[in-house]
């Protein structure tokens, strides 16, 4: 890749600042990848704006920190141990120490913390009025607690970094057994991809086939690969499920590079996010030498290019669809509506880029 020209270096810079502008208000689901992406912009182009904007963000919210909330758990720890990692920032340091705790303290389940104690929170009726039968009606009267893909993103990242920045070895062994208890939970061997989500009440896991599910999860992977003690227990395993949903997710990709919204379903119609989750992934795995070259570089070129395509003139990530919440099922995934401009769009265009530009530096 050669430098950025003028050109591309104002696009993206319009993508940062048109993140920046997102009323985060610590946290849901998407800070993670949204604060990386605004770290990766300022390394791309030179400018320290992002990170200080990103580092007073995590310090504003290091003073009200507690009472904990429900939603702790999308807490971008992953971008707030890097900050500590660049700055030496003790009072963040004591904050995500702290949070780490509590977030390891939550019940847990084949290992893994649960995402709600009440799925109501996430599980909704279906968007564009797809009908539940009679059985899924009444499931959804008290479906109980879960566990939810997105969170492959969020605790186990966390952690593995935490333990990189001298946070306390055991977050290493942690982060690697919490992953793979995600796997172990919501992985669909048919379609080689991992299910939405997974109920306690019935046992089962729920919905295939959810394209950025399946970047929030890749990416996931590749970060406790890359953070976590390559010693601890099982971390061959994560290389393993990381190669494994790669090359599936490779072997969904359609000529244009993009994804269908449900990679294996054509009528849930195009969704852009997942390329570029998928471009900062496939670029992230070459690096480190765990997805080979031959075999993912043209497709991650491919997912770039169409990630690009998406872009307009203002820097916005078009066709990126709306939170999808859940439901019992696929049609609902069919109709969430897209245009929307979120982090989950904003920052993995910027992730993206700094892992193609990292990889041929």
């Amino acid at each position: 890749m050669t430098e950025l020209t003028g050109a591309q270096r104002q696009l993206f810079k319009r993508v940062a600042e048109r993140l920046q502008q997102h009323e985060f208000k610590g946290w849901f689901y998407g800070d993670s990848v949204g604060f990386e992406g605004l770290i990766a912009a300022g390394d791309l182009l030179g400018l320290s704006t992002w990170q200080d904007f990103s580092q007073g963000f995590f310090r504003a919210w290091a003073t009200r920190m507690e009472p904990y909330q429900l939603d702790d758990n999308t807490a971008p720890g992953h971008a707030m141990c890097e900050i500590v990692k660049r700055t030496d920032d003790q009072v963040l340091f004591a904050a995500v120490k702290k949070l780490a705790e509590h977030l390891y303290a939550r019940r847990r389940v084949h290992g893994v913390s649960i995402t709600f104690e009440d799925t109501l929170r996430a599980l909704r009726q279906p968007y564009g009025g797809v009908p539940l039968d009679a059985a899924q009606q009444e499931l959804m009267k008290d479906p109980g607690a879960g566990i939810w893909l997105d969170c492959m993103h969020f605790d186990p990242p966390f952690y593995a970094h935490l333990a990189a920045i001298d946070g306390g070895e055991e977050w290493s062994q942690r982060a690697v057994d919490e992953i793979l208890g995600y796997c172990q939970l919501l992985f669909d061997p048919e379609l080689g991809t991992y299910n939405h989500y997974w109920l306690e009440k019935t046992g089962k896991s729920y919905i295939r086939g959810w394209g950025r599910g399946q970047g929030w999860g890749l990416l996931g992977l590749i970060d406790v690969v890359e953070h976590a003690d390559k010693s601890s227990r099982g971390h061959d395993a994560v290389v393993q499920k990381t190669q494994g949903l790669a090359e599936a997710m490779r072997g969904w990709q359609l000529e244009d590079g993009n994804w269908w919204a449900m990679v294996h379903e054509p009528e849930s119609g195009p969704e852009s996010s997942t390329a570029a989750f998928m471009a900062t992934a496939f670029y992230r795995g070459i690096r480190l030498g765990i997805l080979p070259a031959d075999r993912f570089r043209e497709a991650a070129d491919r997912a770039y290019d169409a990630m690009y395509r998406n872009l307009d003139a203002q820097g916005n990530l078009q066709g990126v669809s709306a939170a999808v919440y859940a439901a019992l099922v696929q049609g609902h995934y069919w109709h969430v509506p897209r245009g929307y401009i979120v982090p989950w769009g904003q920052g993995p265009v910027l992730t993206a880029l700094a892992a193609r530009h990292r990889l041929d530096q």
